[in-house]
């Protein structure tokens, strides 16, 4: 694959060469030294992935990603220092279209091998995946604070969410989920009377902070779920490890070891096949952008028990895999594009 480097600083640029250079796979097809510089390299010579630092003068990681993905889309990982420390800049280049993001990985020793070997595994992740431009997500004006998730199960407050529903939407989303889950939360009324319960593939280390990020992005109360919750109305919980999240009992999520054989985790498979056999009030069932099959036969699970289920459309999804694989087995009640799906849902609901 053909690789560019966006970053300003001469020596991570070194790092990353010399991770390339192990690979003969790969390719460095060009260095450009901020945002802008990216911008117009991408119009010259479109790279296979872009490696995007975040923090940069002049045009930041943020805006050259919504630039790029807006003029001439194409895969852009995210590649910086300590994504922790700007976590914020990260899940609003994931919401204008960026893959995923990993460490830069550190010079020498074991940790360069661990590093790298999660960087070549990034790349060609993000390599397979078919872009598209989503629509734009708008920055929260005031950000929050991330707050540390409960380590053990305690009764949700009345900020938290509402009380105990009888109404549940399931959603499923893997690559370009984080700014299409934006969009679709934003549109919901803060008065919504179903609970919602995400499964999004991303690294465990990024789920706190995606949450705290999507709340930002609507009016609704958005937090990693905990061994023990119970959907309440209003109330967005979202899977925040590699174990699968699911229902254990008829309004009682929790989660389970996943097994050698998985592909996926979280599986959304899983989650969805769990609301089929344990939630016994309304459900509808909603399958976004994503990479791979993951969803598909759940959501099919859905529809042939009888539920609403949707499926975003192809030219709305930044990667169209999963609703594909679910419009292939008439998995969807409904395929809509994404700007569309919170006002279907709350047709299902009213």
């Amino acid at each position: 694959m053909k690789i560019a480097i966006v970053n300003d600083v001469p020596m991570v640029v070194e790092v990353l060469r010399r991770a390339l250079a192990q690979w003969p796979e790969h390719q460095l097809l060009w260095v450009a030294q901020d945002g802008a510089q990216a911008i117009e390299l991408c119009a010259w010579q479109l790279p296979d992935v872009v490696l995007m630092d975040m923090l940069m003068p002049h045009v930041d990681g943020v805006e050259a990603t919504r630039r790029i993905m807006q003029s001439t889309p194409c895969p852009i990982l995210i590649v910086t220092a300590d994504i922790g420390a700007c976590a914020q800049k990260v899940y609003e280049a994931l919401g204008y279209g960026a893959l995923d993001a990993v460490d830069t990985p550190a010079l020498g020793g074991s940790e360069w091998e661990r590093g790298s070997s999660v960087l070549r595994d990034k790349i060609a992740r993000v390599g397979r995946m078919e872009p598209k431009a989503p629509p734009p997500v708008v920055a929260a004006r005031t950000p929050r604070p991330a707050r540390p998730a409960p380590v053990a199960h305690s009764v949700v407050s009345a900020v938290d969410g509402g009380s105990a529903s009888r109404q549940l939407v399931a959603i499923g989303a893997s690559a370009g989920g984080p700014g299409a889950l934006a969009v679709l939360l934003r549109g919901l009324p803060k008065d919504f009377s179903a609970a919602l319960v995400i499964v999004q593939h991303i690294d465990p280390g990024f789920s706190a902070g995606m949450a705290t990020w999507l709340q930002q992005q609507c009016g609704l109360p958005v937090r990693v779920a905990q061994e023990g919750d119970q959907p309440r109305a209003g109330l967005v919980l979202m899977a925040g490890t590699n174990q699968h999240l699911l229902l254990k009992n008829r309004d009682t999520l929790g989660y389970e070891a996943e097994s050698a054989d998985d592909v996926y985790h979280p599986s959304i498979d899983v989650f969805f096949h769990s609301v089929v056999r344990q939630w016994r009030g309304q459900k509808v069932g909603v399958l976004l952008t994503g990479m791979g099959r993951d969803g598909a036969i759940g959501l099919k699970a859905m529809r042939d028990a009888g539920l609403h289920t949707i499926a975003q459309d192809r030219q709305s999804s930044s990667v169209y895999g999963m609703p594909k694989a679910a419009a292939a087995l008439d998995a969807a009640t409904e395929i809509l594009p994404l700007d569309s799906i919170a006002g279907a849902l709350v047709a299902q609901f009213s």
